[in-house]
């Protein structure tokens, strides 16, 4: 197979999205891409739950989970304020069916080319393009170039920055006895949980059914939890708070997505890219990627297809990572209370606006209107502070929490786990 004009290394939601848009059928110029997948083991991700949010009719409709019209957000007090966001409705998308509906498209694809392999090093070649060096199942050494390489794994140290912060989380299918839950709203945060003594928590219930629901503890904090903590806190708020009575743990999935206002930087050498949350995708305000994702490899792949130079933009402006570097350092610094901050913005700023605004879609004046709805005291105070404090890089050799995420919190099998309130 002669060198082709794309290699994209790994295969999770910033991979298959890149290939599926380079495969797709198009007027304009075929693209040729090598796919290149981690084999079945530890560099492969579980099954995970991707949300985002859009008006109907996305790619992807045929396969969600569930979507909801209606979003709750409950602060520390049990006050409730419910949005109907539209014309957004929030959507949860499995990353293994969203896996499966990409690999059945690229099967049909006469452009493509998938090589499982385990990578080892990507970089300029001398002469132009790119290469990626990688070994085989049986250990052989795999030489691949293109014009373009795409390197879409996970980042395994963060960028230097003034604010460095962890959205980690723990949640659990549950399936109720009785009808609990309100399929048609989505708790997007319940501030009902006991609040850490640096950052904050949250309960979210993103329900299936009556009986059925994704029920998760998050907290934004600098340091991830053991198991017993995710296990104990998700008790609480499965027994305490939400009072679901007797219930099974049919599953329950986990993650460590980074909150930080440090630069990933997108471009690694003269034809090698960064995708994804490597790629700055990941929104550091909210941890939210998927759209993002979508967004950024449209982008590349409209350019690669209409033939002129590729200029990969990053996936968020520079007044966006302002408003979020503004926003994490206010958090981690205590001057705004978060369960107060998001609970506030919530009841105060239209659905659509706010959501715009969580996804940096948003106009520079609403940007503005929702910044006015915030504790503006010390926001300025935080802005006039920032260019003041130095950036700095986790220590060579620290463990990444990215890559080394507390045990499962299971003792036994997910299906075999009972609670009572």
């Amino acid at each position: 197979m002669p060198q082709p004009d794309v290699v994209i290394v790994g295969a999770g939601a910033a991979g298959l999205a890149l290939a599926h848009e380079l495969c797709a059928p198009t007027d304009g110029t075929p693209v040729s891409v090598v796919l290149v997948d981690a084999p079945p083991g530890p560099l492969r991700p579980p099954p995970r739950t991707w949300c985002f949010w859009e008006p109907d009719g996305g790619a992807y409709d045929d396969v969600l989970s569930a979507s909801w019209e209606r979003l709750r957000v409950t602060g520390p007090d049990g006050a409730e304020t419910v949005t109907c966001p539209a014309p957004f409705r929030y959507k949860m998308l499995r990353s293994d069916v969203f896996e499966s509906l990409v690999q059945r498209r690229l099967s049909k694809s006469a452009n493509l080319r998938r090589v499982e392999a385990t990578v080892t090093g990507v970089g300029d070649e001398p002469g132009g393009g790119g290469r990626v060096v990688a070994r085989d199942a049986r250990g052989e050494r795999i030489l691949l170039h293109g014009r373009y390489i795409f390197d879409s794994r996970p980042p395994t140290r963060l960028p230097a920055a003034r604010t460095t912060l962890l959205q980690h989380f723990t949640g659990w299918f549950v399936e109720a006895d009785r009808p609990v839950f309100d399929p048609a709203t989505a708790d997007l945060m319940d501030f009902r949980t006991p609040q850490p003594s640096h950052g904050l928590s949250f309960g979210y219930v993103l329900p299936l059914g009556p009986r059925s629901a994704l029920v998760e503890y998050t907290e934004f904090s600098r340091n991830v939890l053991d198991a017993q903590g995710y296990e104990g806190a998700l008790r609480h708020y499965t027994g305490a708070v939400l009072g679901i009575g007797t219930h099974r743990v049919t599953a329950a999935e986990r993650g460590v997505i980074p909150m930080t206002d440090g630069r990933f930087p997108l471009r690694v050498g003269n034809s090698v890219f960064r995708i994804g949350t490597a790629g700055g995708a990941t929104r550091p305000s909210t941890g939210y990627t998927f759209a993002a994702v979508q967004r950024q490899t449209r982008t590349i792949a409209a350019q690669l297809r209409g033939g002129g130079r590729l200029r990969v933009a990053p996936a968020y402006g520079a007044w966006q990572r302002a408003l979020d570097a503004v926003m994490l350092r206010a958090l981690d610094s205590g001057r705004v209370d978060g369960a107060e901050f998001f609970s506030g913005l919530f009841r105060t700023v239209p659905g659509e606006r706010l959501l715009r605004f969580l996804d940096g879609t948003s106009h520079r004046y609403e940007d503005v209107l929702v910044g006015l709805r915030t504790p503006v005291a010390p926001m300025l105070r935080t802005v006039v502070e920032l260019p003041f404090r130095p950036k700095r890089r986790a220590p060579v050799g620290a463990p990444s929490p990215l890559f080394n995420p507390p045990p499962h919190p299971f003792q036994t099998p997910p299906d075999q786990e009972k609670s009572e309130p």
